[in-house]
Parts: C-alpha cells; sequence; structure tokens
C-alpha cells in the first residue's frame, strides 16, 4: 500500500524520517503544522501516519480507539505489539507511545481501507488552522502562534457495516473545551460510502499554551501556514 513510501521497515521495527513524516503530513494529509517541518526542533512524526500504518498492516475493525500518549519523533524505532485485541506501539524504551483497542469484525479489502485512510487523513488535516481557528475566536482563547502546541488525544472509529465502496469521512459537529491553559478539541464524523452512513468516529486533540484571543496573532498564524503550504507546492 502507499504508505510504504512513508517508513523503513526492519527486523519488525518501523522508522519514520523526518522527511518521511513531513511528506505524508504535506502530500497525503494537506497538513502544515510547523510540528511536521522537518527544521522544526520540536518535530513530531504526524500521529495520522502510525494510525494509517496500523490500519495497512492489522485492516479496519468494526470498533477502534487510539489513545496517543507519546510523540514520535524522527528516526525513533516503533514496534507494534498485538495481544487480546489490543495493539501497542512502543519504542526502544518499551513505552506506549500509541495504544489501540480493537474488536469485531475485521475489513481487510485494500480499497475500502486505503480508502478510509485517505479520507480520514485529509479530514484530520484540516483541523489545524481550518477548524480551530473559528473554535479558538468563538471561546476568545488562542494557542501561542509563535510555537504553536496541537497534539493527538484520543480518536475512535465505529462502525455499523462495511461496503465496497470507499468510505468518506465528513465532519457533523465539534467542541472546545478550555481550562486554564489547556484546551481539548472534540470533533465528531461521520462515515458514509454508497450514500449512506455506514460509521461514525470522533477525534480529540489537545492544545496548550492558551492565552486571550487576538486577531493580528491569528493572522500571522495563518500568514506563516499559508507560506509554507505556498512553498511546499512551488
Amino acid at each position: 500500500m502507499f504508505t510504504e513510501d512513508f517508513y523503513t521497515y526492519s527486523d519488525e521495527t518501523y522508522l519514520f524520517s523526518r522527511q518521511q513524516g513531513s511528506d505524508f503530513a504535506k502530500r497525503i494529509a494537506g497538513d502544515f503544522n510547523p510540528l511536521h517541518d522537518t527544521d522544526n526542533s520540536r518535530f513530531c512524526v504526524p500521529g495520522d501516519l502510525l494510525f494509517s500504518v496500523i490500519l495497512s498492516k492489522y485492516g479496519v475493525s468494526k470498533n477502534m480507539s487510539f489513545d496517543f500518549q507519546g510523540m514520535i519523533a524522527g528516526d525513533m524505532p516503533i514496534k507494534l505489539i498485538e495481544s487480546n485485541g489490543r495493539l501497542n506501539a512502543v519504542n526502544e524504551k518499551q513505552k506506549n507511545v500509541i495504544s489501540v483497542e480493537k474488536a469485531g469484525e475485521v475489513e481487510t479489502d485494500q480499497d475500502f481501507v486505503e480508502g478510509l485512510i485517505r479520507s480520514y487523513v485529509a479530514f484530520s488535516g484540516k483541523t489545524f488552522p481550518h477548524i480551530i481557528i473559528e473554535l479558538m475566536k468563538k471561546e476568545g482563547s488562542m494557542i501561542n502562534t509563535r510555537r504553536p502546541m496541537v497534539i493527538y488525544d484520543q480518536m475512535k472509529l465505529s462502525f455499523t457495516q462495511f461496503s465496497k465502496q470507499a468510505p468518506v469521512v465528513e465532519l457533523k459537529d465539534c467542541d472546545f473545551e478550555v481550562t486554564g491553559k489547556r484546551g481539548m478539541v472534540t470533533m465528531n464524523f461521520d462515515i458514509r460510502a454508497e450514500n449512506r452512513s455506514i460509521g461514525s468516529g470522533e477525534k480529540q486533540i489537545i492544545m496548550s499554551g492558551l492565552r486571550p484571543y487576538l486577531q493580528p496573532e491569528i493572522d500571522y498564524l495563518v500568514d506563516a501556514y499559508n507560506a509554507s503550504r505556498q512553498s511546499y507546492s512551488e
């Protein structure tokens, strides 16, 4: 599957280089979060990349829950360990970076799995800054626009049925809960195929370093984001 272009696999270990992680974010997800820039000192591999690799390897279960427990630096060795319906992605210190619970029927059809991956990560990539800015403006609270920190917390998938057609992910609603300098964004989405809903999901992300909303700072963030996107496309 196309995901093989974005990691190196050897001795049951996955390695994601900074370039591979950045290319996946920008080329596949359309995500220009500066945390995925190769020269960022706080660089982290997109959570959506490891999510995509897991689905490519194990298929899509009727019910799946992803708990993102740590950031993945470039060239950090990762192993996937499966036991009793639970899958753990662990680093070289045997610390979980992602835990996955899965249950029910499993769909491994490549067209379905790849279609879900591509649609979900494209949807997910729009989180920053498109969805987030509207939520921050509404709540009067924003991230540090000079050093934005927006990271995965949890994601869930639930299917009532699978389909022969590649599924499409569509945003249903979203919420932003602010507690002091931290915020939690929750996005609920539908999964559709063959003109009907076949499932649903939820994505949660954490934002830290919140402060009062200032439009000039948000304008700076949007300009920097758009400049990064333009530079990559040239």
